[in-house]
């Protein structure tokens, strides 16, 4: 059969996606773009607004093909499966296992196949899912998930309630499948899970095992709690050679208050602890975070906190938005709700001093050598800055010097 997947929302989900097309192309069927047999949509509940576009990708791709079969799978289906069943899809699966998940894909074969739904208690689960990893579709880099679920239970949330509770892989079937990418020849792997900083095994155990098994491959990491960025981790990863300096820490808010209502476990002074942390092991390393602007009960003073704190951090890049009520939270029947229309403007005030902030962060390379792993469109720095892409070298680590900016992404040319 012919498989389209249409992929929403974290690395996990992309991960999750590239491991089931490698299972169907194992088994003999084609991952296309055009004319599929079965649409598949793996969509995100993060936010209301992403369950929103999940729902408009499954009802869009229907439509076009609307003699495919429609599967749906994720966070969405698993956070609003009547929803997901009323757009008219074939088999609805939530976000547990995905090897049931395909093995329901290849029944739909069947002309009078039956919907299907997939659906488990998350709360319950208790076992890791050890899927193999997949490079990116005509990529050199690569992502392993390590980790799932969440226990922190933040207020604005429903990600614990829609992955259950953490579970890990062993760090000896981490290693083994690192090596069988470098094997595979893939030049980049990314470490990823629903909550990285909750990694049952020791986080920097992981990432030492994985780079001794995968030498020559660069390791990246996914999302951090800033509580996981101390002397010990940082003095251990900065021992590794192929440990990309960028580092993505979970911020939300600059300002302590909404930070406690938010239900964060670190305040303003242990986050920027950490990003002092990183920048004396790693120099030069980008640092990354995301912000929710609007929070219930976020004052102009208090938002005015957050923008004087990302002054202070001098983020590399930082994902604004803004807060969207997600049912099932604490924070949706919070006092104190922003009107929409402000939350916006602050996203937009927020996303203007980030904006200054990552052109000086690019800026700040002009003159540096920098070994730039090249794809098709573009190249990425060990600090995760965008190059221009270099013809000749697609899929290739090569040295370049880096001569300029233009248009957000870095202008480098091959070091003498």
């Amino acid at each position: 059969m012919r498989f389209l997947f249409y992929t929403l929302g974290c690395r996990t989900n992309q991960f999750e996606t590239a491991a089931m097309e490698a299972v169907l192309r194992s088994r003999g069927h084609e991952i296309v773009a055009e004319e599929p047999d079965v649409v598949v949509v793996n969509g995100c509940a993060v936010t209301a607004e992403s369950a929103r576009k999940s729902r408009q990708a499954a009802r869009r791709l229907q439509k076009r093909w609307p003699e495919a079969k429609l599967a749906v799978c994720g966070c969405w289906p698993q956070a609003e499966p009547e929803q997901a069943a009323a757009v008219g899809a074939d088999l609805v699966g939530g976000s547990g296992e995905r090897m049931p998940f395909v093995a329901a894909l290849e029944a739909l074969g069947g002309e009078e196949a039956p919907v299907v739904t997939l659906l488990d208690e998350a709360l319950r689960r208790r076992k890791f899912e050890a899927l193999d990893p997949a490079r990116l579709e005509g990529r050199t880099r690569a992502y392993l998930k390590v980790e799932d679920g969440c226990v922190n239970f933040c207020t604005y949330c429903i990600i614990p309630f829609l992955r259950g509770p953490v579970r890990s892989m062993p760090l000896e079937e981490a290693a083994a499948k690192a090596s069988a990418l470098a094997a595979g020849e893939v030049k980049e792997l990314t470490l990823t899970g629903i909550e990285l900083a909750s990694y049952q095994y020791g986080l920097g155990q992981l990432v030492e095992a994985v780079a001794a098994a995968a030498p020559g491959v660069r390791i990246r990491l996914g999302s951090l709690e800033p509580r996981a960025v101390d002397d010990d981790f940082c003095r251990r990863l900065s021992a590794l050679p192929g440990l990309c300096p960028h580092f993505h820490l979970s911020l939300q808010s600059g300002c302590d208050e909404t930070l406690r209502r938010m239900g964060r476990k670190y305040d303003t002074a242990r986050f920027f602890e950490s990003v002092e942390l990183l920048r004396a092991y790693f120099p030069n390393c980008g640092v990354t975070a995301d912000l929710i602007t609007g929070f219930p009960g976020e004052t102009e003073e208090e938002f005015c906190a957050t923008l004087g704190f990302l002054e202070k951090c001098r983020f590399s890049h930082v994902h604004v938005f803004p807060y969207s009520e997600r049912k099932g939270t604490k924070a949706a029947s919070m006092p104190g709700s922003v009107p929409k229309q402000e939350r916006e403007e602050r996203a937009r005030r927020a996303i203007a001093l980030a904006g200054e902030q990552e052109e000086a962060f690019l800026r700040a390379q002009i003159g540096l050598r920098q070994a730039v792993l090249f794809e098709s469109r573009m190249g990425h720095t060990p600090n995760y800055c965008e190059t221009e892409p270099l013809p000749g070298r697609e899929g290739e680590v090569a040295e370049v010097l880096v001569t300029g900016v233009k248009n957000g992404r870095l202008t480098v040319k091959e070091a003498d």
